[in-house]
């Protein structure tokens, strides 16, 4: 599609725009967690393109992962609310996740392979599925247990 980088950069800009409504303190509490992933996602994307797992043909740059704008907006600011609104119901959070990953993959992803964004090649959507899944508790649990050790840390410097 001819307008694809416009769209790709609207994509990886306007999810900050809603950081200004997010609050200070509550970014700065869901920040590690979605930095976490963030690095997770960008290791699993050189994983997935060595294995050929899916298929961006759009490149930033030689080397640059072409899913960078995906996880450095969307999934980054995407996180952070997510984890705002559902950090500590754990089985809200499970379900928040299940129903924005699959409107994701079952429907995003049609449209991202329409104009010429990524592909997938050597995974199903229900794989795609499983690892969402996957990575949501997996940052459910780095945020967990961050909170649990920073916390502490700071409480007992406090004292």
């Amino acid at each position: 599609m001819r307008h694809m980088n416009k769209y790709i950069i609207l994509m990886a800009l306007l999810p900050w725009l809603s950081i200004l409504f997010i609050g200070e303190k509550t970014f700065k509490r869901f920040l590690p967690g979605a930095l976490f992933m963030c690095i997770y996602v960008t290791a699993e994307g050189f994983l997935a393109e060595k294995k050929k797992w899916w298929w961006f043909p759009f490149t930033i740059k030689p080397n640059v992962l072409g899913e960078l704008p995906l996880i450095l907006g969307p999934f980054l600011v995407g996180s952070i609310w997510i984890l705002k609104y559902t950090f500590g119901k754990f089985n809200l959070y499970l379900l928040v996740n299940i129903v924005i990953d699959s409107i994701f993959t079952y429907f995003a992803l049609n449209w991202f392979k329409k104009i010429g964004y990524v592909s997938l090649i050597r995974l199903t959507k229900f794989q795609l599925s499983l690892l969402f899944l996957i990575k949501s508790v997996l940052m459910y649990g780095f945020q967990f247990i961050y909170e649990k050790c920073f916390t502490q840390q700071i409480t007992k410097k406090a004292h």
